[in-house]
């Protein structure tokens, strides 16, 4: 289905011409989230995004839909129990998108180890229940000491007493957005990029129906109608309830920045993705990640009230990440000249949540003596020494520290909230990429309750969890062979299986639109076949308008790819000036957005001052 720059003026017509259900405001993933939802149920909606989709902060997270095994140590069954059967939901929705992928969590005999070597034992078993983990490919198991060194030599040795080794899922954060965004647009929402809401509309009884926006590409302002407006802007969504000149807003958002560096695998090789306490007893875990024959590895987590378009990666952020990751693996000796490639981005966390790293609520800090009490109470229970009554006990009469009064960055909460204003305006905020569906789900109970106490309209609900995004047309349960079966056909039009499968990976099922222009198209100067097919693919379906966006976030080539990218970003320049028709003075605008693009994730500033 067309979704390109020539349909965004039909979109934008449209959404100045006719009054909506529902209009949504930030299309990031819980924006997308919502709008899948809300097309798929019959809402009449839309959505504007000020920048491109996934732009803000849906494109810089850590690239996984991660499990958190890390809050077992804190008994957050629930937190656990909740963001496992999600990501088992993502992984059937988007089963081209998330892929299983072990993670190994080396345990030291450290002060303020997050697990020794049996409570991650008891944290991974329980793990694999709540996720429901019977495939022997994917149970959790330990590793000794020297097994762990066998397959990482570079990690350090000195007080490793082995490690654990349990399922997480890789992601492509961007792509899981703006497939959400096609399938909304193909089920009849409008979806527009680049336009920015400037003011919120009120009807003569107070009540909001709509905003006064502006197409950023354009400079045109005009008003959208909508009988519900929802705020989904991340980090950005106190300052939409500041476009409310009616509420008294109280801010709630409390973004903090996560900052991620990427290596060549040569000089970081891991064959596995790892997780490790950063060693400096700030309560923070480490990523280090391999993909692509890169190595990545993150994230910081520090308050941030700078430019929320535009985080940077500081010198101390380097200098962080840098000093954890040579502590952790002292034969590799990274530099700052080592890194090809950086990004930095902002987690739109909610300030009020406490200290539990989900949906809400406080459940505050177990002191470690009542923490060994329980991995006491459980193992007996286990060898059948101790009841179940015995393990309630236990549970029942945990000490906790509750949360200081003023929380580090690393324990805000990532819960999520669900408000609506008393003039109307809905804001979902807060929440983790796991999370979205289940989210976007609970705003649209709101949103069709509204509607039929309001509007006396009546939307039949659906089964979110069973609704699969563009090109999630895929079997969950045999993705390998089926996207094998897709790059058949790419491979028997002359394509390479490497550029076959690369284009099956990104694009899932819709592949098979990507290949149909075999024949069609000749391969761009400065490109080759298979890159120019998913080039106008993304031109024409995905709402690419700038080299930066397919370069960035269509494909992942400014991050994981910077040995090609200074060839590739020139052919990829020239196709698109072609195809749009660009005047002189626009390529080169673009080509310079392009460049400094790549200089900010180069970190060139940095090296430059040495």
């Amino acid at each position: 289905m067309a979704f390109s720059l020539t349909t965004r003026k039909e979109i934008i017509d449209h959404l100045q011409s006719e009054a909506l259900d529902l209009l949504i405001i930030g299309g990031g993933i819980t924006g997308a989230g919502v709008a899948i939802q809300a097309s798929s149920t019959g809402i009449k909606s839309g959505l504007i995004e000020m920048q491109d989709f996934a732009e803000g902060t849906s494109s810089r997270s850590t690239k996984l839909v991660h499990g958190g095994i890390r809050y077992l140590k804190t008994f957050d069954v629930e937190v656990v129990s909740d963001t496992v059967k999600e990501r088992a939901i993502v992984q059937r929705i988007a089963p081209h998108i998330p892929r299983p992928d072990p993670m190994l969590l080396p345990i030291y005999d450290e002060a303020g180890a997050t697990f020794s070597l049996f409570s991650v034992k008891v944290a991974m078993d329980l793990y694999d229940r709540l996720a429901n983990v019977t495939d022997p490919k994917y149970t959790n198991y330990t590793i000794s000491k020297e097994e762990v060194l066998k397959r990482e030599p570079h990690l350090k040795a000195e007080n490793l007493l082995g490690g654990g080794v349990y399922l997480d899922y890789i992601n492509n954060d961007s792509r899981l957005v703006i497939e959400n965004i096609k399938k909304a647009q193909e089920n009849g929402g409008l979806m527009a990029s680049h336009v920015k809401a400037l003011k919120l509309l009120h009807a003569e009884d107070g009540k909001i129906n709509g905003v006064h926006a502006k197409d950023l590409l354009t400079d045109q302002e005009f008003d959208i109608h909508a009988r519900l407006v929802i705020n989904t802007a991340g980090p950005w969504s106190d300052l939409v309830r500041e476009l409310d000149d009616q509420e008294k807003i109280i801010p709630q958002m409390r973004p903090t920045k996560g900052v991620h560096l990427v290596v060549d695998g040569t000089r970081l090789p891991v064959p596995q993705p790892t997780y490790f306490d950063s060693g400096d007893q700030d309560g923070r875990m480490i990523f280090v990640i391999p993909r692509e024959d890169k190595t990545y590895f993150g994230t910081t987590d520090t308050d941030y009230q700078g430019d929320y378009a535009q985080p940077t990666v500081t010198k101390e952020d380097v200098d962080y990440l840098l000093a954890i990751v040579n502590k952790r693996y002292p034969m590799v000796n990274l530099k700052l000249a080592d890194i090809e490639a950086s990004w930095a981005g902002l987690r739109p966390l909610i300030a009020s949540n406490g200290s539990s790293d989900y949906n809400g609520g406080n459940s505050g800090k177990i002191a470690t003596k009542s923490f060994d009490q329980v991995i006491e109470v459980v193992n007996a229970y286990e060898n059948a020494k101790a009841t179940k009554e015995d393990v309630e006990k236990v549970l029942n009469d945990l000490e906790v520290t509750l949360s200081e009064s003023k929380l580090s960055p690393s324990s805000v909460s990532r819960g999520s909230s669900l408000a609506v204003a008393t003039d109307g305006l809905i804001t979902l905020a807060g929440g983790k990429l796991t999370d979205y569906r289940k989210m976007a789900a609970g705003a649209l109970a709101l949103i069709t309750k509204l509607l039929k106490d309001q509007e006396h309209e009546t939307f039949n609900p659906i089964d979110s969890k069973n609704l699969p995004v563009s090109g999630g047309d895929i079997d969950p349960e045999n993705v390998v062979a089926t996207l094998e079966f897709f790059a058949k056909q790419g491979i028997d039009g002359g394509l390479s299986k490497a550029e076959s499968m690369t284009i099956v990976n990104l694009y899932g099922s819709n592949a098979a639109r990507v290949f149909s222009r075999i024949g069609e198209l000749k391969a761009a100067p400065g490109l080759s076949l298979g890159e120019t097919l998913g080039l106008h693919y993304a031109l024409e379906e995905e709402m690419t308008l700038t080299p930066v966006d397919y370069l960035l976030r269509r494909t992942n080539h400014i991050l994981f790819h910077r040995d090609t990218l200074d060839d590739v970003k020139v052919g990829v320049s020239n196709e698109m000036a072609r195809y749009f028709n660009w005047s002189t003075a626009k390529k080169e605008r673009m080509i310079k957005q392009l460049d400094t693009a790549i200089a900010t994730s180069d970190l060139r500033d940095l090296k430059a001052e040495g």
